[in-house]
């Protein structure tokens, strides 16, 4: 695949990716994705390994910032 991906960590939520990428499991399998998906960081979701908002309703904090 080529092209520019962004991958946005949003305060106490998910990682917002978007742009041309492949998300591959382990084993080398590939995830149906769109050109915009959003991946749990807080270990709730239901849904592995996309986002389904269950960070909001366990209260998940995390706002990382780069130096």
């Amino acid at each position: 695949m080529s092209g520019k991906a962004t991958i946005k960590v949003n305060d106490n939520g998910s990682l917002l990716v978007t742009g041309d990428v492949e998300l591959v499991d382990k084993e080398g399998n590939v995830f149906e994705t769109k050109k915009a998906f959003s991946l749990c960081r807080c270990g709730y979701s239901k849904n592995k390994p996309f986002c389904d908002g269950s960070h909001k309703k366990e209260g998940f904090e995390s706002a990382p910032r780069a130096k």
